[in-house]
């Protein structure tokens, strides 16, 4: 019977980002099904683990970073194991996985940005957030980009977290940023960089922003930094009115009271500005070569179809401006032989199970996190997003769901991929990265000092002895 340590299920799971650690954890240990026996393999085309953890959290944000010990303890199970510095379709293929596994699971994330589609949005100094973050994380693809921060002032389109966290990065100062992992590249760019003010702008209303309390409350704790809102734009029309009064909209609530104390408190006349615009849009980028401005139109909220939506009035402004940050949004990338949706940029699915063009669930294949849903929630979001895929996958263990591997020993995927795989990482090769990587932030007082280009990864994984 499959499940059992007689014939365990073998399970592989592409993407080791949260999602990822948590379809793994899942498996592992599952109170609805304590008997089960997996066997988990995790894989991820990066020599690191842990996706946007390491390589999308703001580096100012240790706490956050320190959910890595809950998948830490997943990883210690000796029925789980990682392969880092593999990628799916260039070192092993869809079939390939279904040929040695019961289930897979695609838990990559969304990996690239939405754009804007206006005029300009490709001149020098226009940017998505996506590479700016990946940058000042230590992204091995992002470090020998360059960023000319030299403009005054910047302009962050969206209204999320990301952009925060963008807003935020570009005024820190070098001790403030010296104090965390951020890249060494990218502490000498930011620091020696001239923006003075950030303009954030969203389409919508501050009832409809996606920010989180602690976001954007933080913004008011930074030192140096004034926080501008315009009290005019928090004054509500009946619809956001009204979606405030709604079930479960506590944190709209909470920030638009934290918007009114932003818009009530007294200019300080510090260094550095941070500018909360909302009702506007940009309608295009302008300049000779490289952005010099932002033409921003104005919006008012309608309802239709049971949403509000921003419809522009035609009254505009322009902003000077010498850099624009996009943060409108990540978007999914389609996997080779993966039913995929490019509209929304999700793997085709219905609750978990990917599905192909008539909607018939495809055996042995399943997916998590915003590769399934979008790019939405927290990190914990994911928590509950794996393990509802689990659950169904589980289930599928009394049907006909699951693949039929014809060579499920775990041995045979270890053999081909350290043949095929010349910098193949696993979980002792991370731990030698992890450890140089600690040891050499620690003398300066840093979490850590990241390594950041896929040569000196591998390096220091080889010093474990166990790439191949």
């Amino acid at each position: 019977m499959l499940g059992t340590a007689e014939s365990p299920l073998r399970v592989a799971i592409v993407g080791a980002g949260p999602s990822g650690f948590y379809a793994a954890g899942h498996l592992l240990k599952n109170k609805h099904h304590p008997d089960l026996v997996a066997e988990v393999d995790l894989f991820d085309k990066l020599p690191t683990p842990y996706g946007l953890v390491r390589a999308g959290v703001a580096p100012d944000h240790p706490k956050i970073k320190s959910v890595t010990r809950v998948y830490e303890k997943s990883a210690a199970d000796p029925r789980f194991r990682f392969y880092g510095g593999v990628e799916l379709g260039r070192d092993i293929s869809r079939e390939e996985l279904l040929d040695r596994y019961h289930a897979v699971i695609y838990t990559v994330g969304a990996q690239t940005d939405r754009r804007l589609w206006i005029d300009g949005e490709d001149l020098l100094g226009s940017f998505p957030a996506t590479t700016f973050v990946a940058w000042y994380n230590g992204h091995p693809d992002a470090s020998d980009l360059q960023f000319d921060l030299s403009a005054k002032r910047a302009v962050v389109i969206g209204n999320g977290n990301v952009a925060i966290d963008v807003a935020r990065m570009l005024l820190l100062t070098r001790e403030e940023l010296a104090a965390t992992d951020t890249a060494e590249h990218a502490i000498d760019g930011i620091a020696g960089g001239g923006v003075e003010e950030v303009v954030i702008c969203g389409r919508r209303g501050p009832v409809q922003s996606a920010f989180t309390n602690p976001e954007i409350l933080e913004l008011g704790e930074m030192e140096g930094v004034d926080v501008v809102v315009d009290p005019a734009d928090l004054e509500l029309d009946e619809h956001s009115l009204a979606a405030l009064d709604q079930a479960g909209e506590a944190t709209a609530r909470k920030n638009v009271d934290i918007l009114r104390g932003y818009a009530e408190r007294p200019l300080t006349g510090a260094p550095k500005r941070i500018v909360l615009r909302f009702f506007v849009s940009p309608v295009a980028i302008e300049g000779d070569g490289k952005v010099e401005r932002v033409v921003l139109e104005r919006n008012e909220l309608v309802a239709e179809g049971g949403q509000l939506k921003a419809k522009p009035t035609g009254e505009r402004e322009t902003l000077d401006a010498g850099l624009v940050f996009r943060a409108v949004g990540y978007k999914g990338v389609e996997l080779e032989g993966v039913p995929f949706e490019e509209r929304s940029g999700l793997i085709r699915n219905e609750a978990g199970r990917v599905t192909d063009d008539s909607g018939n669930h495809l055996a042995g294949e399943y997916t998590a996190g915003w590769i399934k849903r979008g790019p939405s929630g927290v990190i914990g979001t994911n928590k509950k997003c794996a393990h509802d895929t689990v659950d169904e996958l589980l289930h599928d263990l009394t049907t006909s769901h699951l693949a039929q591997p014809s060579d499920p020993d775990p041995a045979s995927v270890d053999a081909l991929l350290r043949e095929r795989v010349p910098g193949l990482v696993d979980w002792d090769g991370w731990h030698a990265i992890d450890a140089v990587e600690t040891a050499a932030g620690e003398p300066q007082g840093r979490p850590r000092v990241k390594l950041v280009t896929y040569d000196a990864l591998h390096e220091a994984a080889a010093g474990a002895g166990t790439t191949a």
